[in-house]
C-alpha cells in the first residue's frame, strides 16, 4: 500500500521569501501581488512533483509567543512587514482557500511549532512528510521519514534536508541544528547566542561535545582560551538560546491529520483569484477548466432575410467579435432583442444589407450595447457609422463598481445577478482547441448576451441614477466612447524604414559593445548566458561575488549596478542588455503590430480596466515605449503623419496629479507654489529641508520629486527606500517631514480616510467612485490598504476624469472650428494629434485654452505643446 504523504508549508516564510525575490508586482487594481505569485509557483511546483495526500499552511498567529516569557526580546529589533506585503496576506489566503488546503494558525505559538506537532503526528503513522519553508531552523526536523526543503534564491531553487544531506553538509545530525543555534545564535530571530561564536566554530565544537549541556558538564577541561571565557560568560545564555531554537512539537492544536485530506484544487475559484490578482501567465500555462453551469432558455430566431419589421422596436443588439485584435478582429454576427423576439443574423447575412447598415446608423434608433467603442470600431471596417448608442453595459457596469472584473457579458450578468450566460470558452474551447462553433450553437449564445444586455439596462441604470453617477456616465464615459473608437479606426501611421535602420543602428551598436565586451574579458563567450557571464566576471576578472544561484553566480542587473564602479566591462554589459531589449520588444515587437493595409499601429484603448479611471492601450502598449532612454525616445520618430504636409501636434499636462492633490488637499504651501508658476519639486525640497531655493541640489530635487509622486501613489518608506536607495528609517523622516512641510497634505490623507470609512467609497471630482469594503477591517493587513487606497485613488481618478473631459472638449472644439486635424492617441496625460501645417496657429491656441479649461481648480492646470515632423519631434 502506498505510503500517504504529508506536506506542510511554512506559511509566513515563504511568503516573505516570495516577497523579496521577486520585484515589485502589482494587478491593475494597484495591489501588490509579487508574493502570492512567488508562493503559488512554488506551490503549483510542489504540488506537481510531490502529489501530496495530506496537505497544511501555517501562519503565525501574532507577534507575542511563549519564547517571548523566557526572552522578552525574542524576535525583537525585526524591521516591521512592509505594507506592501502586509496587504497580500489576505490574498494569499484566499488562494489558499481555492487551493482547498487547510491553513491553520495558533495563539501563542508559531507555525514552526504547528508544523513540528503534526510532522511528529504524522511521522507516528508512518507517513512520509515533507515540509515545505525558507527557514533552516526547521531542518531540526528532519528524519528518515520527513524531509525539510528550503528555498534558496527564488521560489522554486530548493534544496532538500534529510538526514543524510544534513551530516554530508554539516557534520552533524538534525537534532544538533538546535545546538549549533542556541552556540552562533540567530540575527534574524534575535536569538544572541555566545558572542562570536558563529557557525565554523559551533560546528567544531559540537563534533566534540555532541550537545550544548555536554559542552558545559566538560568544559572544566577546556584548554583556556577567550573563546572558552565567552563559553563560561555566557552558558545560561546559550541555553537559553538553544531552548528558544527548539520546535515544540506537542503544539495544543486542535487538528488532526484526518483533518488535512487534500483532494485538488478548486480550479474554478483558483482561476477567479488568479484573474482578480492578474496572473496572466500562470492562467495560460493552467490546464484547468471553469465548471460548465446550466443556462436558462432564450427563445431565439437565425434569420437569412432582414426586414425593416424586424428592427421597429428593436434595442438590445450584441456583436459577437471573435478577437479584439485589430490584425485579426473578425465580426462572427449579430443578435438583436426588443425582449420578446430576439434574432441572430449572421455576418454574411448583415454584410453589405442597406436595411441594417441604415438601422446602425440611424441617430434616431437607440441602441443597447455591450461594449459600444468596441462595435464602433469594428464596424467601422466595414463601412458602419455605428450612431444612437443609448446604453453601453460594460462603461455602465464600470461606473457603478470599477473593481467588478471582465468585460464579458457573462462576466457583467453574473456580477448584477442575471442568468448564468455562456462564458465564450465554453462554446469556443480553448488554446489549441479554440474554434468557431456551428451557426446554432453560436447564434444560442450570442442572442443570450442581447438579452441579457436589455435585461440589464434598466438594473444598471437605475444603480447610475441613486449613485448619482448618471452624467459621469452619460456625458463622459459614453461619448469618449466614440472618439476612442474613432481614434482606434484611424490609428497613427509608423514608418517602417525608420524602425527599421533603428533596428540597423542597435544591431551596430550590439554588436560593437559585443566585440568591446569580448576584448575587455579577453576571449568570446555568450554574453546572453548567465553562467558563461559569471564566470568571466567573477573567476576570471575576481569581481566582488554579490550574489549566487544554484547554477553559479547571479549577474542580475541589481547586481551588476552594483559592480559599476568595479570593472569598465560592467557597463558595457548593461548597455547591451539595455539595447538588445529594444532591439527586440520595441523595435521588432512593434513592427509586427504594423497593418500591411496602411502602415498604422492601430492600439486599443482599455476604457473600463483601471480602478482609477485611467486609460491604457494594448496590442501596442503605447504606454511602455520605454522614454527615459534617449535609445527608447527615438523609437518615437517612427510615429509620423499619415499625409504629406501634415505634422504631429502633442499637448500634455503638467504634474496634473500634483496640482489635483493642491486642488483636493487645499494645502497653502503647495497651492502657492503653483500660483507662483514655481518648480514644484525645487519648492519641496526647499521646504523639507530647509534651504532656499539657489541651496537646493540636483540630489535634494530629485528626492523631492521621489517623494512627490510617491505621496500621490501611496508610498510607503519601503517604497520610497527603494526607489531612492536610502535605509527605510531616512525614507521614513523624508515622509515624517514632507508631511510637516505640507500640513493640508496630512490633514486631506486623514479626513479622506474617515470619510472612506463613513460612506465605504471614495470619490473624484465627476464623482467617480471606488468602493473600500475594507477600509473598516479588523485584519490590519487588508485595512492599511484600503487606507492607502482612499488616500490616492481621488487624486490619480481626478486626473483621469480631466483629461478624458478634455478629450471630449476637444473633439466638439475641432468640429467647432471646422477643422482636418485628428486626435491620434493619449497616453499618460498627452493627447497626440495630426494636422495640416496651416491649423498649427489654431492648435497652438485651442488645444491649451481646452485642456487648461475641462475643469476648474484650485490651482492654474498648465499645457506643454509643441509639434513635429514625428511624435519625437512633438516633444
Amino acid at each position: 500500500m502506498t505510503k500517504e504523504k504529508l506536506l506542510l508549508l511554512d506559511g509566513n516564510s515563504l511568503a516573505y521569501r516570495a516577497f523579496f525575490a521577486l520585484p515589485l508586482l502589482t494587478n491593475d487594481s494597484g495591489i501588490h501581488t509579487n508574493a502570492v505569485y512567488g508562493f503559488t509557483t512554488m506551490l503549483q511546483k510542489i504540488l506537481d512533483e510531490e502529489k501530496p495526500t495530506k496537505m497544511l499552511v501555517a501562519f503565525d498567529a501574532g507577534k507575542t509567543t511563549f519564547r517571548h516569557e523566557s526572552y522578552g526580546e525574542y524576535k525583537g529589533g525585526r524591521q516591521k512587514t512592509p505594507p506592501e506585503l502586509s496587504e497580500q496576506f489576505p490574498y494569499l489566503r484566499k488562494l489558499i482557500d481555492a487551493y482547498q488546503i487547510k491553513r491553520y494558525e495558533l495563539e501563542m505559538y508559531e507555525a514552526d511549532d504547528i508544523i513540528g506537532t503534526l510532522a511528529k503526528q504524522a511521522e507516528k503513522e508512518n507517513m512520509q512528510v515533507i515540509i515545505v519553508s525558507g527557514d533552516k531552523d526547521l531542518t531540526q526536523l528532519a528524519t528518515d521519514n520527513v524531509t525539510v526543503y528550503i528555498t534558496r534564491k527564488g521560489m522554486t531553487d530548493i534544496e532538500h534536508y534529510t538526514p543524510a544531506h544534513i551530516e554530508e553538509k554539516y557534520g552533524l545530525t538534525p537534532e544538533q541544528i538546535i545546538d549549533m543555534k542556541g552556540l552562533m545564535g540567530d540575527s534574524s530571530d534575535n536569538i544572541p547566542g555566545v558572542p562570536g561564536v558563529g557557525e565554523k566554530t559551533a560546528i567544531k565544537l559540537l563534533k566534540e561535545y555532541n550537545t550544548v549541556e555536554n559542552l558545559y558538564e566538560n568544559i572544566d577541561g577546556m584548554k583556556a582560551s577567550k573563546m572558552k571565557e565567552k563559553l563560561v560568560e555566557n552558558e545560561e545564555q546559550a541555553k537559553m538560546s538553544k531552548q528558544l531554537a527548539t520546535i515544540y512539537t506537542e503544539a495544543p492544536i486542535e487538528i488532526t491529520l484526518d483533518d488535512l485530506h487534500y483532494a485538488g484544487p478548486n480550479e474554478e475559484e483558483v482561476l477567479n483569484v488568479w484573474q482578480e490578482l492578474s496572473f496572466k501567465s500562470l492562467i495560460e500555462k493552467s490546464n484547468f477548466t471553469m465548471e460548465e453551469k446550466e443556462t436558462k432558455e432564450v427563445a431565439f430566431e437565425i434569420v437569412d432575410q432582414i426586414t425593416e419589421d424586424m428592427l421597429n422596436d428593436v434595442m438590445a443588439v450584441h456583436l459577437e467579435i471573435e478577437n479584439e485584435h485589430y490584425h485579426s478582429c473578425r465580426l462572427l454576427g449579430l443578435a438583436m432583442t426588443n425582449g420578446i423576439k430576439t434574432y441572430y443574423v449572421p455576418f454574411n447575412v448583415m454584410h453589405q444589407n442597406e436595411i441594417i447598415k441604415n438601422w446602425l446608423e440611424d441617430e434616431t434608433k437607440k441602441k443597447y450595447v455591450s461594449d459600444s467603442k468596441a462595435a464602433q470600431a469594428i464596424l467601422k471596417r466595414i463601412d458602419i457609422d455605428l450612431r444612437g448608442v443609448a446604453f453601453d453595459l460594460l462603461l455602465a457596469s464600470y461606473i457603478v463598481n470599477p473593481s467588478i472584473s471582465g468585460d464579458d457579458v457573462a462576466t457583467l450578468a453574473k456580477e448584477f445577478g442575471y442568468i448564468d450566460v455562456q462564458a465564450n470558452e465554453t462554446i469556443y474551447g480553448k488554446g489549441a482547441k479554440w474554434a468557431v462553433p456551428e451557426e446554432n450553437v453560436l447564434a444560442e449564445h450570442v442572442s443570450r448576451k442581447a438579452f441579457a444586455i436589455w435585461t440589464l439596462q434598466p438594473i444598471v441604470e437605475q444603480k447610475l441614477h441613486e449613485n448619482e453617477q448618471f452624467d459621469l456616465y452619460h456625458d463622459l464615459e459614453l461619448p469618449l466612447a466614440a472618439i476612442l473608437g474613432r481614434m482606434e479606426s484611424e490609428g497613427i501611421k509608423v514608418d517602417i524604414s525608420t524602425l527599421e535602420k533603428m533596428g540597423e543602428d542597435l544591431e551596430r551598436k550590439i554588436s560593437q559593445l559585443e566585440n568591446e565586451i569580448y576584448e575587455l574579458a579577453d576571449e568570446k563567450f555568450n554574453i546572453n548566458s548567465p553562467k558563461q557571464l559569471g564566470v568571466i566576471l567573477f573567476d576570471k576578472l575576481g569581481l566582488p561575488v554579490v550574489k549566487k544561484t544554484k547554477t553559479g553566480y547571479s549577474t542580475a542587473a541589481d547586481v551588476l549596478e552594483k559592480l559599476k564602479s568595479k570593472h569598465k566591462i560592467v557597463a558595457s554589459i548593461l548597455d547591451y542588455r539595455t539595447l538588445a531589449k529594444l532591439q527586440s520588444t520595441y523595435i521588432e515587437g512593434l513592427m509586427k503590430e504594423v497593418h500591411c493595409e496602411d502602415s498604422k499601429v492601430h492600439t486599443r484603448f482599455q476604457q473600463a480596466l483601471t480602478a482609477t479611471g485611467r486609460l491604457s492601450s494594448t496590442d501596442p502598449n503605447l504606454q511602455n515605449i520605454p522614454i527615459r532612454l534617449e535609445e527608447g525616445r527615438r523609437i518615437r520618430q517612427a510615429f509620423v503623419p499619415s499625409k504629406e504636409g501634415w505634422v504631429l501636434f502633442a499637448a500634455d499636462y503638467s504634474q496634473i496629479e500634483l496640482r489635483v492633490l493642491a486642488h483636493m488637499s487645499k494645502d497653502e504651501n503647495l497651492v502657492d507654489a503653483f500660483i507662483k508658476g514655481m518648480d514644484i519639486h525645487t519648492r519641496t525640497a526647499m521646504d523639507v529641508f530647509h534651504v532656499s531655493e539657489d541651496e537646493v541640489t540636483s540630489n535634494m530635487r530629485r528626492a523631492a520629486k521621489a517623494v512627490n509622486f510617491g505621496i500621490v501613489y501611496g508610498i510607503s518608506d519601503y517604497g520610497l527606500s527603494q526607489n531612492l536607495d536610502i535605509t527605510r528609517k531616512e525614507a521614513a523622516e523624508f515622509i515624517d517631514k514632507y508631511l510637516q512641510s505640507f500640513p493640508g497634505v496630512k490633514e486631506y490623507m486623514e479626513s479622506i480616510v474617515q470619510e472612506a470609512k463613513q460612506k465605504g467609497y471614495v470619490t473624484t471630482i465627476l464623482n467617480r467612485r471606488r468602493y473600500l469594503p475594507d477600509i473598516t477591517s479588523s485584519n490590519f493587513n487588508l485595512r492599511s490598504f484600503a487606507e492607502r487606497t482612499a488616500m490616492n485613488t481621488p487624486i490619480q481618478g481626478s486626473a483621469a476624469d480631466i483629461i478624458k473631459k478634455a478629450m471630449i472638449d476637444m473633439d466638439a472644439r475641432l468640429k467647432a472650428e471646422g477643422l482636418k486635424s485628428k486626435l491620434l492617441l493619449q497616453v499618460h496625460d498627452e493627447l497626440i494629434f495630426e494636422a495640416p501645417q496651416d491649423e498649427i496657429a489654431i492648435l497652438e491656441r485651442i488645444v491649451p485654452d481646452v485642456m487648461e479649461h475641462a475643469i476648474e481648480l484650485a490651482v492654474p492646470l498648465r499645457v506643454d505643446f509643441s509639434y513635429g515632423n514625428t511624435w519625437y519631434d512633438a516633444k
